[in-house]
């Protein structure tokens, strides 16, 4: 081989090998571009997604917001805010105060044992019933049932007395009330499926709306505060002319027909 092949080939060797060094140079910085924009995108998500975190957190809750809102008072109440809800016929003497709230598990038990006896005095003009509902169980067990079934009871009493009862007594039932410390009643999907329950409600688009709507929250908030201004520590409480009506061995509501109508008898008497 002449020396001069030999130099022309070692020069395109090298003509090559540079060439090929360059294309690979532009491969990396092409790459680095790539990496580095993929990082700014990243952080600016990151950045995006932590502004979108602290705003969704500095929004007030639908509880929150809803003491805000214009109250609405269901029909079938009186009183100023509507939170005068008395049921049974107007020439009864005298009215029983029933305080009760949605998640209570005591309540529950008292509605199913001692809530037919009443309804029967309520029908025969026996005394009229007063209900003022609670919420304090959402403090307690962490949740916001009891405001979203008694935001539920507003939209049930705007149907009718007779809707309001049927539905308190679906709630409470063993069959759809649940542990106090699940916060189903939350779930107003849940609230309206127990609704499909009772015949006035089931399948009333109105009553469905108002209770996705949370048409009546406004209105649950005033009734919870006017049951925390009432001074009663507990539920179920039940009062007449001023007076707690008790199972007569303890400070306790009756929890059973027989107890319950001697004690409502006295207090007729009284």
């Amino acid at each position: 081989m002449s020396s001069r092949n030999s130099q022309a080939n070692k020069a395109a060797a090298r003509d090559r090998l540079r060439a090929e060094r360059e294309r690979q140079a532009k491969k990396d910085k092409a790459r680095r571009q790539v990496i580095v924009a993929a990082s700014i995108v990243g952080v600016l998500a990151i950045a995006g997604g932590a502004s979108y975190l602290v705003m969704q957190n500095m929004k007030p809750t639908a509880w929150e917001a809803a003491k805000d809102k214009t109250l609405v008072k269901p029909a079938n109440t009186t009183g100023t805010d509507g939170t005068t809800v008395v049921i049974g016929k107007a020439d009864a003497k005298k009215t029983l105060e029933m305080y009760e709230d949605p998640r209570c598990p005591i309540c529950s038990q008292f509605e199913q044992t001692v809530g037919p006896s009443i309804r029967k005095d309520v029908d025969a003009g026996k005394y009229k019933v007063q209900f003022i509902g609670a919420t304090f169980i959402d403090n307690g067990s962490p949740g916001v049932g009891s405001r979203t079934a008694l935001s539920a009871l507003g939209a049930a009493l705007n149907v009718s007395p007779q809707a309001f009862l049927d539905y308190k007594s679906a709630l409470y039932s063993a069959k759809y009330h649940p542990d106090e410390t699940q916060d189903k009643f939350k779930d107003r999907d849940y609230l309206i499926q127990i609704a499909d329950t009772v015949a006035a409600l089931k399948g009333n688009a109105a009553f469905d709306k108002a209770v996705k709507d949370g048409t009546y929250d406004k209105w649950a908030l005033t009734m919870s505060d006017k049951f925390n201004k009432s001074g009663v520590q507990g539920t179920p409480t039940l009062k007449m002319d001023g007076k707690k009506i008790t199972d007569g061995q303890s400070d306790n509501a009756p929890m059973d027909p027989a107890t319950y109508t001697a004690a409502i008898d006295k207090a007729l008497k009284g």
